[in-house]
């Protein structure tokens, strides 16, 4: 029939005979099947009926293969599969598919509220939407997915608004959750796959998009309340549920700065009231301030750092917030101590024996580490970085260390956090004192090989690099005539070395063993060589005025208080003194107390430390000035031609690593250095400045 020459082929007869056939079996025993049916057995009857069509499709395109292969293919029409296919779309799929779509959405919404439904009924009616489109995803997106989209909207904008009433915030998560497992698994049961992101969005949108502000405010169990309670779980959950959503972690982020915020304030608060309220010595204030406040802030670094990393799973968000909010905290002082020289105290009381926080080796690294975390957040690093140099150098030069290794390992930290620059003069401290103990014994040979170069005392000197340590007043103290001998002693030695260097004595921070011989026993007494020269006076005097004492010493009136306070009124009274009061004053007489005596053999007597924190605040004022000279120099060298704006933020932005300049201090460095001659003024426009090489 196909293989004649025309007239005699049939093909296009056959052709259309096979269409024919289709459309007379859909129309006359199809069609009637499926309209006198209704919901599910609708359903039912269409997956029967389309089942048989495409075993029918199949075997009749079968017997035709020759129609396909030869007949079609050179007419280029539609193949008999096509043709087949298409009968049933335009003829069932045309007229039903509304019906079915409605059938399909009422039975999810039954399994929604809780029914049992046929799954594998409602799979192989959405196969028919996407076969029937034959490739292309059009009717199943058009006729069924847009209206089951809608209609999930509106399903879940009904359920949104009864739960938000209702329900507490962890409530409303946990419904929330199980409505996206459950969507998720219809979709893994018989909706498309490509519906899932569709269906997702849609259920976000109405269960968490428009609640998002209601549900995390709410009063009693929402972002806020969660974090006060540490309800880790919960706030898991909602990270989970929000990081879904457009910008959901936005205000959780912001909820968990302003509680971690709020956390460190009352820290600082409470620091404050205990300084306040506790009218105690100001060691014990001071122990207060430091210690508690700080291992405080540390608990509250670890808590919420562990919450970033748990409950939101390490997201820059949080780390965001966790970093502005301690910023926020961290850079307040307590009663007057900024947080710089807090944080550097805290480390003073680790590292220096007999500190106050008993700990093991790795409790203590444990804790430096964190300290080290917890100085990210402080604005005024250089400020540290100087009231922890003068305590290194206390605990160094003092022989305060409680473990050598321990003040490297924190250099060591401080060095990976700061920069080399932040710890150099510190690493020159460590390795000086190493130094200076080979320097030690090379003075021992020195004597030993030398009897004529005899001391007279045995005597310990720590030769130290200026450029390393913090600046030290140096006073012209007359030396005791004892003392004497021992400095010319050294000098010789020391000049047996180097003649290219000089040495500058810094009195103030020697300490002198000297043996008090009182009536009742001799006790040895551990002082300072400001104090043992002012007790070596009394060999040679039984009585002396406040002024001799001043004029013999020649030190200031300040440092003369101090020493004559801490012998004659402290705990131990090794003078006497007239008239017998609590203070000194320059009408003053003192006495060798022969009478002195205490239990102890040997016994020292402190003296009164100096406030550092005005010099150190002074020394690191001078050290900014020159750090904003050699950045603005630096910027204007590599840009010769910058305008006022630029420079101050450029400045800021390069110094911004250790400290925060002011921008008035820019300002007046600017106006110096045009006064240098390194900058000056555009003629034209006052506003910007050039490089003068």
């Amino acid at each position: 029939m196909c293989t004649q020459k025309p007239p005699h082929d049939y093909s296009q007869q056959l052709y259309d005979k096979y269409r024919e056939s289709f459309e007379e079996y859909i129309v006359s025993t199809v069609l009637p099947s499926l309209r006198e049916k209704h919901d599910e057995f609708m359903l039912r009857e269409l997956v029967k009926r389309w089942a048989n069509h495409k075993i029918m499709v199949r075997w009749l395109s079968r017997f035709f293969h020759y129609l396909d292969r030869y007949f079609i293919a050179r007419r280029s029409l539609p193949p008999l599969n096509e043709v087949g296919l298409t009968c049933f779309r335009d003829l069932v799929y045309k007229e039903l598919n509304g019906k079915v779509r409605d059938a399909v959405i009422s039975l999810i919404d039954q399994e929604r509220e809780g029914e049992q439904i046929d799954r594998a009924l409602l799979k192989n009616v959405l196969d028919i939407f996407v076969e029937i489109g034959m490739g292309q995803m059009d009717h199943y997106e058009n006729d069924f997915e847009a209206a089951m989209l809608k209609d999930t909207s509106a399903y879940y904008s009904r359920k949104a608004s009864n739960w938000i009433l209702e329900d507490s915030c962890p409530d409303y998560m946990l419904k929330a959750e199980e409505c996206l497992k459950r969507e998720k698994d219809r979709v893994a049961h018989y909706l498309h796959s490509s519906s899932e992101p569709k269906l997702l969005e849609k259920v976000q949108h109405e269960l968490l998009s428009v609640y998002a502000n209601q549900l995390l405010e709410k009063e009693h169990s929402g972002c806020h309340a969660l974090l006060r309670d540490d309800k880790v779980e919960d706030l898991s959950r909602m990270f989970r549920l929000f990081s879904k959503i457009p910008r959901g972690l936005d205000p959780v982020s912001s909820i968990f700065k302003q509680h971690v915020t709020a956390e460190g304030m009352a820290l600082v608060k409470l620091a404050e009231d205990a300084v306040s309220t506790k009218k105690a010595e100001k060691k014990d204030i001071v122990g207060l301030q430091e210690q508690v406040f700080v291992r405080k802030v540390i608990e509250l670094h670890d808590k919420y750092l562990a919450y970033v990393n748990d409950c939101f799973q390490n997201h820059t968000l949080f780390h965001k917030a966790l970093k502005e909010a301690f910023e926020i905290f961290c850079n307040k002082g307590v009663a007057g101590s900024s947080s710089a020289e807090l944080l550097a105290t805290f480390c003073d009381n680790i590292l220096k024996k007999g500190g106050s926080e008993k700990l093991s080796d790795e409790a203590i690294e444990e804790t430096l580490e964190k300290v080290v975390k917890l100085l990210a957040y402080i604005s005024d690093k250089d400020l540290f970085a100087e009231f922890y140099r003068k305590k290194l150098a206390r605990r160094l030069l003092f022989d305060k260390s409680a473990n050598d290794d321990h003040e490297r390992s924190i250099l060591t930290k401080l060095k990976q956090q700061c920069g080399g620059q932040f710890t150099s003069k510190m690493e020159g401290m460590v390795t000086d004192l190493t130094l200076a103990k080979e320097n030690q014994t090379s003075f021992e040979e020195y004597l030993t090989n030398n009897p004529n170069a005899d001391p007279g005392i045995d005597l310990t000197v720590t030769v130290l690099t200026t450029g390393f340590w913090p600046s030290y007043k140096s006073f012209d103290l007359n030396l005791p005539a004892e003392m004497v001998r021992c400095v010319e002693v050294f000098k010789e030695f020391y000049q047996t070395k180097t003649k290219h260097r000089k040495l500058t004595w810094i009195y103030s921070l020697g300490t002198c063993n000297i043996s008090g011989k009182f009536d009742p026993k001799t006790v040895e007494l551990i002082v300072t060589t400001y104090q043992a020269s002012a007790l070596l006076l009394f060999n040679s005097s039984d009585r002396l005025s406040y002024s001799e004492i001043m004029t013999q010493l020649n030190l200031s009136d300040d440092d003369v208080i101090r020493l004559l306070h801490s012998l004659s009124c402290a705990k131990y009274k090794i003078l006497n003194k007239e008239p017998n009061t609590k203070t000194i004053s320059s009408t003053d007489y003192f006495e060798f107390n022969s009478k002195f005596t205490d239990k102890m053999r040997r016994i020292k007597i402190p003296l009164p430390p100096v406030d550092e924190k005005k010099k150190v605040i002074e020394d690191v004022d001078k050290d900014r000035r020159y750090a904003i000279d050699a950045s603005i120099v630096r910027i204007m060298k590599s840009r010769k031609v910058l305008s006022y704006q630029q420079l101050v933020m450029e400045c800021v932005e390069q110094l911004g690593r250790m400290f925060k300049p002011d921008v008035k201090a820019i300002k007046k460095r600017i106006e110096d250095l045009i006064s240098r001659d390194y900058l000056e003024r555009d003629k034209d426009n006052a506003n910007l400045f050039r490089y003068l090489a």
